[in-house]
């Protein structure tokens, strides 16, 4: 069933240019039509009435015996029209005056009303005169009239100015429209900058009242966001700081025991723990001090490869230039990188570079996850597959962290299965 959101425009701007613009030319097509149709077409009648009314009278004159020469200028004096009983002799040619003009067909009914079928109406061929004929006295009688008196000829000028002032009114409009459709779009595009993590340059409240305080709404919200972050970060920063002494010491009074299952039992746990601190303390530092700037993707990849010490091609374009954070998507990417050759004898890194986005792409050929817990894989702290968690040491916040910092970028991380046979691990962020 088609509804009228599915025929209408769906952008903010084009639906209020719709609504300022069909009213006006609704109103404008009816007005034309009322106006000409019936307004002019009915004065027109009211003045054909006219001119039939005196061509019967100075037909009749014409035709009594008794009328001579001074009455015929009398007759011309009061109705101000030039008639003759006869057809002068240089008068114009029929075959050059216009039987078809504006209006036409109503003054020629009025006058056959008044004169019969035998009468021809006709305009000069310089449009200022009509010269209506008709049979006298096997003669053939002429009446000359100014047009302007016959029929209304000024009447477009009066749609000329309604279009006129239409016409003014909705570019006034339009004018009015661009600055409050420029500040929703401005706040837009301070949303999405906020949200992936960078400041819109020059962006202040602007436009109407709701949109300020929509807008003031945000930076409020991006301000509150901003302050929890920040403080959720010196948090874990000194959690994880003051948490790493009593480890030590703990690791040190393990060190000087009787080596036992137990006592091994209890240095990997404190191993894992000395980990966990470690890629908080990492996350921690990668959020301070690490700004927004424009950097080259492809070159941290292959930084991030080289680092491994391992062969980990990178296959994409030489340079593509994004903005970001490049300390937190480099942990991040490590983070992925290091999943797959934790789990793998092989990894490799794809950069891909899309219209609207940019993906890199890491590859292994390990086990792989079942693709029904690829979104638990994104839980801190989780352990899946034994395959994959086998002998392979680790704080289950690798994913966890990479996602974050992807979404915190406005873009995100999912899974997928492998080309070369194990886990494919997509980081997506905006151009």
């Amino acid at each position: 069933m088609a509804r009228l959101r599915d025929i209408t425009p769906r952008g903010l701007y084009a639906r209020s240019l719709l609504l300022i613009l069909a009213p006006v030319l609704l109103i404008l097509s009816l007005m034309t039509w009322y106006y000409y149709s019936s307004h002019i077409a009915e004065v027109n009648r009211k003045l054909g009435q006219g001119i039939g009314r005196d061509a019967a009278l100075i037909r009749s004159a014409c035709l009594d015996p008794d009328y001579g020469p001074t009455d015929y200028a009398r007759i011309q004096y009061v109705l101000e029209t030039e008639f003759h009983c006869d057809l002068k002799p240089n008068a114009v040619p029929r075959s050059l005056l216009k039987a078809d003009f504006p209006y036409s067909h109503i003054l020629r009914g009025e006058l056959v009303n008044r004169l019969g079928t035998g009468m021809y109406i006709g305009q000069a061929p310089d449009n200022t005169k009509l010269h209506i004929r008709f049979e006298v006295n096997d003669k053939i009688g002429e009446i000359v009239v100014d047009r302007k008196r016959a029929l209304v000829i000024n009447s477009h000028f009066f749609m000329v100015w309604v279009i006129f002032f239409s016409l003014l009114m909705v570019a006034l409009a339009i004018g009015f429209l661009n600055q409050q459709v420029r500040s929703i779009i401005r706040l837009s595009e301070a949303a999405r900058a906020f949200g992936r993590g960078r400041d819109l340059d020059g962006f202040r409240p602007s436009g109407a009242t709701e949109v300020r305080d929509a807008a003031r709404a945000i930076i409020d919200m991006k301000n509150r966001l901003t302050a929890f972050a920040e403080q959720r970060t010196a948090m874990l920063a000194g959690v994880s700081h003051d948490l790493r002494t009593p480890l030590t010491r703990l690791k040190l009074t393990l060190a000087l025991m009787p080596e036992t299952d137990d006592l091994k039992a209890a240095k990997r746990d404190l191993d894992d723990m000395a980990m966990m601190l470690d890629e908080y303390l990492a996350f921690a530092r990668g959020e301070e001090g690490d700004e927004t700037t424009d950097f080259d993707i492809v070159s941290l990849a292959h930084e991030i490869a080289a680092g491994f010490g391992r062969n980990v091609p990178v296959i994409g374009p030489d340079n593509l230039v994004i903005r970001g954070r490049p300390l937190a998507l480099k942990r991040a990417i490590s983070n992925l990188v290091s999943n797959a050759l934790k789990y793998a004898t092989s990894a490799q890194i794809t950069v891909l570079d899309g219209p609207h986005w940019v993906e890199i792409v890491v590859d292994d050929d390990g086990p792989g996850i079942l693709p029904e817990r690829h979104e638990e894989a994104f839980r801190p702290f989780s352990r899946l597959d034994e395959a994959r968690t086998q002998n392979a040491a680790g704080s289950g916040l690798g994913l966890t962290l990479a996602r974050d910092t992807a979404r915190l970028h406005g873009g995100d991380v999912r899974l997928a299965q492998s080309p070369l046979g194990g886990l494919r691990a997509i980081l997506r962020l905006p151009h």
